[in-house]
């Protein structure tokens, strides 16, 4: 009886041992369960975290190689600066003289005063095969009055757009960016327009807007051509016209010294000085670098002169006549000299409220974007070639 109890208290400390020792391993199962969720939670933060600082470094690398070819951009841009500024020093010590104390070489003094008048008297080679000019208007369309007396409104003679651009004035820094001409026409007033806001207020009403810049012409102490991204709203060059003693290009609109036009050759600038006032004179512009590339002097008085523009490197110059309200072309300058005045086409334009103080050719529509007293006014251009004059 006592050897039956012995084996029954035995056998109630094995299963009391057996149960402590699963008990144990449980606590221990638990334990390592616990941390191997610590761990896992860990690894998934790590790997979140690595990720943010992949797309942090690609975001920075990114960032770095915009600012490298801003910075590229910019250098080359210095540079061809660093080239119209030489070009421009050149030009003006052709325009002065030798100081007394310096012993310079005359030949050498010759060769750079006869820089300009190279450039006046060099035979012009057309970009283009353009030999178009106007044989009559054949319509007229006034869209609307907007604006006060003087002014100038055009799109991007590139075609690139359908905007409209307004310069209201002849001294203002904001310009009235429309989506088309249907806005503009069914806007009231100035409505359904975006401002872009310039630099430096323009002068006078000889700008262009042309493959997506705005070229307007500044006056402080000297004629600047300031080139500008309406996209970004910053000024992508400028440069100093190389002539001084500047005089109004147009008798009845004084307030315009430049006046910038744009055919199928590019960029002209349209100008006088003392020097030549009575009659107007003509450049052609690189539009990339506004550098000066050939001038001309023309026949063309300023007298009773309202506005002019060109067309296939055709300068015609518009004046007001006797009759109230009436214009014509009464100068025309080829600078391949195919045209003269007396060969080309009398050409009147349709009786109106008062005179042009601006007259911007389209070559993509082979329209005129007029400005007369406030109206903003089309002109559709009937064309012929010059050579079937």
């Amino acid at each position: 009886m006592r050897g039956l109890l012995v084996l029954l208290s035995l056998a109630c400390l094995a299963n009391a041992q057996h149960q402590a020792l699963i008990d144990y391993l449980e606590r221990r199962l638990l334990a390592i369960e616990d941390r191997i969720s610590l761990w896992h939670e860990q690894i998934t933060r790590y790997a979140s975290e690595l990720r943010e600082l992949k797309q942090q470094m690609v975001s920075q690398l990114e960032n770095l190689d915009k600012e490298k070819e801003t910075l590229r951009t910019s250098l080359d841009s210095m540079g061809s600066r660093v080239d119209r500024v030489e070009r421009e020093l050149d030009y003006l010590e052709t325009q002065n003289g030798a100081q007394p104390c310096v012993d310079v070489d005359d030949k050498l003094i010759e060769q750079q005063v006869t820089l300009v008048q190279e450039k006046q008297k060099a035979k012009y080679f057309k970009l283009t095969d353009c030999s178009d000019m106007i044989s009559s208007i054949k319509a007229m369309k006034i869209l609307k009055r907007a604006g006060g007396p003087k002014g100038m409104w055009t799109k991007d003679t590139s075609g690139s757009s359908k905007k409209v651009y307004i310069f209201n004035g002849t001294a203002e820094d904001t310009i009235n960016e429309f989506a088309s001409v249907q806005d503009l026409t069914r806007s009231q007033g100035f409505s359904l327009s975006s401002d872009l806001k310039l630099p430096s207020p323009w002068s006078g009403t000889g700008h262009v807007v042309h493959n997506n810049q705005v070229y307007y012409v500044s006056q402080a102490e000297e004629i600047t051509v300031v080139k500008f991204d309406p996209r970004n709203n910053s000024v992508t060059d400028s440069a100093v016209f190389p002539l001084q003693d500047h005089v109004p290009v147009y008798d009845l609109t004084p307030e315009t010294l430049m006046d910038l036009a744009v055919d199928e050759e590019g960029l002209w600038a349209i100008y006088a000085t003392r020097q030549n006032e009575k009659h107007i004179s003509l450049a052609k512009m690189d539009a990339n670098s506004l550098d000066v590339e050939q001038m001309w002097d023309t026949n063309c008085p300023r007298e009773n002169a309202e506005a002019a523009f060109v067309i296939c490197g055709t300068l015609y110059v518009v004046y007001n006549t006797k009759q109230p309200g009436r214009s014509r072309v009464q100068c025309v300058f080829d600078v391949n000299d195919m045209v003269t005045t007396e060969e080309a086409p009398l050409i009147y334009f349709p009786k109106r409220y008062g005179s042009h103080s601006s007259l911007k050719y389209n070559p993509q529509e082979q329209l005129l974007y007029a400005w007369d007293d406030g109206y903003q006014i089309l002109y559709k251009l009937v064309m012929k070639k010059k050579l079937e004059i």
